[in-house]
C-alpha cells in the first residue's frame, strides 16, 4: 500500500500548481463573501459589506480564517496586495490537498490501495475539482469539510468510524454554509438508525458538537456584528421561505438533472453511471446523498454549479470503483479522462472570464501614484463584477452599481444597476450632471462603449486600456473590458 507521505507531496504540488493555473473569476461570492469582509474586519478598516452582511445573512466564521492571514502578514510587513491576493488561495489549495488524500485514505480502508489509487485519479483529474478547489467560496470550504467529515463517518465495514469526529466536521461545515445540511441529512439519518446506542448517540455526540459549534459561531458574530444574531436562521428564511434568491435568475426544476450534474462531472458522467451499478450495497447510502442532494437543490428556483460541488467527492468514489472494474479499457480509460479533463480545466482557469481579475492590476498602479487621493474609479459593470479592496489593498476612492434584492418589499423596487441598464446615457447625465463629480477613470464591458460615446467624448474620457474577458460575451457582460481616464486638463 502506498502510504499517504508521498501521495500527499503528489496531492500538493499538484494543487499548489492548480492554484496558479486558476487565474479567472467564477462567481462574485468568491470576493465579496470571504476576502472583501476579511479585509474590512481586520485593521483595514475600509472594505465593502454587501447586503448579506448589514442584514446579517452570513457569519463571520469563514472570512475570520483569511481575516487571521491578513493579520500575520500585516505583522510581519508583508501585507502586500500580491501577497493578499495569493496567500488566501494558497491555504485553499494546502486544504484540498489533504482532502485529496483524506479521500485516498478513505477507499484504501473500505476497499484496497488499487481501488483507491483509482478514486485518487478521479478526483485529481476532475475539471471542476481544478475549477473550484483553490477558490475562496464557502462551497469549496463546505465540500473540503464534507470530505474531512466523510473519512470518519461510520459506513459498514468501516474502522475508522468516529461519530464526534465526522459531526463536529458536518457542524462545522453548516456554521460556513448553512447548505452544508442537505447531502448529510441521509447519513446522518442512516448513522442513526444503524447506531444500537441511539441516546447515547443524541446525549454524548449531537447536543454537545451542535453546542460548541453553534456557541463558537455565535460568539464570533456577536464580535463582528455587535449584537446578538443566528446567521443560520436569517440565511434559511431568506432562501428557503421568502426564495428571495430567485432574485438572482431561476432555472427550470429539471435543470441539475440535464445539465448542472452533467457540467459538473463532466467527462466522468459515462464512469459515475457505470459506478453506481457495480458498487457494493454498501455505498448505496452514498449515492442516496447524491440524489437526494440534487432533489433538494432541485426544489429552489434559483440554481448554480456550484451549489452541488460537495457531492462531487462522492460521485469520485464511484468512478474510481468504474476504473478498476474496466479490465482492458483501464489505460484508454486512464488517458481519456486526463485528456479530456485537461482542455476544459485549462480553458476555464486561464482564458474564460478573466479580465475581471485582470483589470484589478491596472486599477491597483493608481495606488502607487502621487494622485490617488484624486483618483475616483467607477466600475461601470453588472454589479460585484470584479473583486474590490481584498485586490486593491489602498484606501482609493471606488464605486460600482449597487443591486441589492427588494428588502423593503416595495412593488415597484429596481436595483440602481437595472435602472442604469435601461438608459445608460441618461443615467451617466443625471448622476454627474457636474463636472466637479464626475470619477476620474471609468472601467466598463465594451457592449457599452457604442451606447455612451457621446457621455464620454463630451466629457474627455480616452481609452488606456482594452483588458480580454471571454470569448462568449453575454447580454451585458462583453468580451472585453474598456478602461477610461479623464484627461488631466479636465480634472481641473
Amino acid at each position: 500500500a502506498a502510504t499517504p507521505a508521498p501521495l500527499f507531496a503528489l496531492a500538493l504540488a499538484l494543487r499548489t500548481l492548480n492554484c496558479f493555473l486558476v487565474q479567472t473569476s467564477f462567481v462574485p461570492d468568491e470576493y465579496w463573501q470571504s476576502l472583501e469582509v476579511a479585509h474590512r474586519m481586520n485593521i483595514h478598516n475600509y472594505g465593502y459589506l454587501t447586503w448579506e452582511w448589514t442584514s446579517s445573512l452570513r457569519g463571520y466564521s469563514y472570512p475570520l480564517i483569511f481575516a487571521s492571514m491578513y493579520k500575520a502578514l500585516q505583522l510581519l510587513a508583508k501585507d502586500n496586495v500580491q501577497l493578499l491576493i495569493w496567500v488566501p488561495r494558497l491555504a485553499q489549495a494546502v486544504l484540498a490537498a489533504f482532502a485529496d488524500v483524506k479521500l485516498y485514505s478513505l477507499v484504501q480502508h473500505l476497499e484496497n490501495s488499487e481501488t483507491a489509487k483509482f478514486v485518487f485519479f478521479c478526483q485529481l483529474c476532475s475539471w471542476f475539482t481544478w475549477y473550484s478547489c483553490t477558490r475562496t467560496l464557502t462551497n469549496t470550504m463546505e465540500t473540503i469539510l464534507t470530505i474531512f467529515a466523510l473519512s470518519y463517518y461510520p459506513i459498514k465495514g468501516s474502522k475508522m468510524g468516529n461519530s464526534s469526529k465526522y459531526l463536529a466536521l458536518v457542524a462545522l461545515a453548516i456554521v460556513i454554509r448553512p447548505t452544508a445540511v442537505i447531502p448529510w441529512m441521509p447519513l446522518v439519518f442512516s448513522h442513526f438508525l444503524q447506531e444500537q446506542r441511539k441516546a447515547d448517540l443524541i446525549i454524548h455526540n449531537c447536543i454537545p458538537v451542535g453546542l460548541v459549534t453553534v456557541g463558537t459561531s455565535l460568539i464570533i458574530d456577536r464580535v463582528f456584528f455587535g449584537k446578538w444574531v443566528l446567521v443560520q436562521l436569517n440565511f434559511l428564511k431568506f432562501n428557503v421561505l421568502q426564495n428571495l434568491g430567485t432574485f438572482y435568475g431561476s432555472h427550470p426544476w429539471h435543470w441539475y438533472f440535464t445539465q448542472g450534474l452533467p457540467v459538473v462531472l463532466g467527462p466522468h458522467l459515462p464512469f459515475f453511471i457505470h459506478g453506481c451499478t457495480l458498487a457494493p450495497r454498501r455505498y448505496r447510502i452514498f449515492l442516496l446523498a447524491v440524489i437526494w442532494t440534487v432533489l433538494v437543490y432541485s426544489t429552489l428556483s434559483h440554481k448554480e454549479f456550484r451549489f452541488i460541488y460537495p457531492v462531487l467527492p462522492f460521485c469520485m468514489i464511484f468512478c474510481g470503483y468504474s476504473l478498476k472494474h474496466l479490465k482492458a479499457w483501464k489505460k484508454t480509460a486512464a488517458s481519456f479522462l486526463l485528456l479530456s479533463n485537461l482542455v476544459p480545466a485549462l480553458y476555464t482557469g486561464l482564458v474564460h472570464q478573466r479580465g475581471t481579475l485582470d483589470v484589478m492590476s491596472h486599477i491597483q498602479q493608481l495606488c502607487n501614484n502621487s494622485q490617488q487621493s484624486q483618483a475616483f474609479v467607477f466600475i461601470l459593470m453588472p454589479c460585484h463584477s470584479t473583486p474590490f479592496y481584498s485586490h486593491v489593498h489602498c484606501p482609493l476612492k471606488m464605486r460600482f452599481l449597487q443591486c441589492p434584492p427588494n428588502l423593503t418589499g416595495n412593488e415597484s423596487y429596481v436595483d440602481e444597476a437595472d435602472v442604469f441598464y435601461s438608459n445608460p446615457l441618461g443615467w451617466l447625465n443625471k448622476e454627474f450632471y457636474n463636472d466637479t463629480l464626475l470619477p476620474s477613470h471609468l472601467i466598463l464591458f465594451n457592449v457599452l462603449e457604442q451606447e455612451i460615446s457621446s457621455f464620454l467624448a463630451l466629457r474627455g474620457y480616452e481609452k488606456t486600456a482594452t483588458v480580454f474577458h471571454t470569448h462568449v460575451p453575454q447580454g451585458r457582460v462583453g468580451s472585453h473590458i474598456s478602461i477610461y481616464r479623464r484627461k488631466a486638463e479636465m480634472n481641473h
